[in-house]
């Protein structure tokens, strides 16, 4: 294969779809092309507008290659979603919105045909977390389209097929809270056969292989080469992670923030993990199974109506940790290390200012990432990926309550677009370290305010 230099980096995330071109000569990012990931509420049931993200997809990479050649393809795709594919290529059901809470209506029925938590390292979550959940209703409740899929693809691979008209399969996108595979054999889970879907799996390969080069009518379409090579794919917050595992050290832990929170311990403490406080097992790249938790973090920020750009003086810092005015879990109540509890506030959020009301829902994030972080195990420095690497306070809570050193990408490129480009390197390849250690001086009354953030979480 020929030298790979510029690799066209497609991010479908679960807000915001993005094309973007990644230089792996000098290490950043250009050429940023985004667009809402919009979800059409209309029959059969919420689903992403795959055609409008298709057309974008394809605009995105005929105005890059323009101005700057593109050598490869690399694809990368949020998680909880899972495509059904007939023999024509066609989607034979829609892409099911995994925020919909239609297959809770069969919870109980698919309860007892899941593989228990101890084979797969995937806890039972809401609505359409679980990949297996969606298929399962999706399998009863349209059972004539549901019979016309000759594939289950995951979503990064539904894109490279389309790319490439190849079929199939990975461990990082397979493996992340699906209910369909065994991290531990390295296999599919016992509920594959159990619903004869065995049959409908495609070749299991690596997110490092070709899949092969750009279908010819696509070339003339966007511009490109017909000999550009298109890469399978890889989990999102598995991309992240990559980048770090190509150059760092265990034991060290990686924080991936975008609408999902997502922490990985690399190397870390050997702990039980928790079902029912949303610590799961993902599989990296290279198909090896690590501890994980997660929750809806920047969905939080989002619903909470923090303004980012609002500036934090000693003033606001003062009414937050000298009143004691935090923001007490769960918020969003479906997902976390305390799934379920009933949020509340603790003081009146009411009185504070935009800097003080950033400050207090910036300080509770980070707090809760920290709990997360604790129930997996991770040890050694914190690495934090995405937008909320740039948010001082989080990172400071973050800081207090672990005890240990934050580290943020040197190149403020999201891990996301970095690693995702990285699969054009190959497995075996090592990269240098572009993370560095924050510069951090939390306000000496965060020990306090943390310690009784957690205790009044923890009663």
């Amino acid at each position: 294969m020929p030298d790979i230099r510029n690799v066209a980096v497609i991010d479908i995330g679960k807000t915001n779809g993005k094309v973007a071109l990644f230089d792996l000569t000098e290490g950043r990012e250009s050429h940023v092309r985004s667009i809402e990931n919009r979800v059409i509420r209309t029959d059969p049931y919420p689903h992403y507008d795959i055609e409008g993200l298709w057309t974008f997809i394809l605009g995105a990479l005929g105005e890059i290659n323009q101005q700057t050649k593109i050598d490869a393809i690399a694809i990368t795709a949020h998680g909880a979603s899972i495509t059904l594919v007939d023999a024509d290529g066609n989607l034979a059901l829609p892409v099911l919105d995994y925020e919909f809470d239609g297959p809770e209506s069969l919870r109980a029925e698919y309860q007892a045909v899941r593989p228990p938590f101890s084979e797969t390292g995937s806890p039972m979550l809401a609505a359409g977390l679980n990949v297996g959940a969606q298929l399962f209703w999706q399998s009863k409740t349209f059972p004539d389209q549901f019979a016309r899929a000759t594939s289950i693809i995951p979503y990064p691979q539904y894109w490279s097929m389309r790319l490439t008209g190849v079929r199939a399969t990975e461990p990082t996108s397979i493996g992340a809270h699906t209910d369909l595979w065994n991290p531990f054999r390295r296999e599919y889970s016992s509920l594959v056969d159990r619903m004869g879907w065995r049959g409908l799996m495609p070749p299991i390969g690596s997110v490092f292989d070709v899949l092969g080069n750009l279908k010819p009518e696509l070339a003339e379409q966007t511009g490109l080469s017909v000999t550009t090579p298109v890469f399978s794919g890889i989990h999102d917050s598995n991309a992240s992670l990559l980048t770090h595992l190509k150059a760092d050290h265990p034991p060290f832990s990686v924080v991936s923030t975008g609408t999902w929170v997502i922490c990985f311990s690399v190397g870390g403490k050997r702990v039980p993990l928790s079902e029912e406080r949303d610590t799961l097992v993902n599989v990296n790249a290279f198909g090896d199974p690590v501890p994980s938790a997660r929750f809806m973090g920047g969905r939080a920020f989002s619903m909470l109506k923090a303004d980012g750009n609002a500036e934090i003086a000693a003033a606001d810092r003062d009414a937050v940790l000298d009143h004691r005015i935090m923001l007490l879990p769960s918020f969003p109540e479906d997902s976390g290390p305390f799934t379920g509890r009933k949020w509340s506030w603790r003081g009146n959020p009411d009185s504070l200012s935009p800097g003080a009301y950033l400050y207090a829902v910036s300080l509770y994030i980070g707090m809760m990432t920290s709990v997360s972080l604790e129930l997996i195990g991770a040890d050694g420095p914190v690495i934090v990926e995405g937008p909320l690497a740039r948010n001082t306070t989080y990172l400071e809570a973050l800081n207090v309550m672990t005890g240990r050193d934050i580290m943020t990408g040197g190149s403020g490129v999201t891990g996301t677009a970095a690693g995702t480009a990285l699969l054009a390197l190959g497995r075996d390849a090592k990269i240098r370290s572009g993370s560095r250690r924050a510069e951090l001086s939390p306000d000496p009354r965060l020990a306090a305010y943390t310690g009784t953030w957690r205790a009044l979480a923890q009663d």
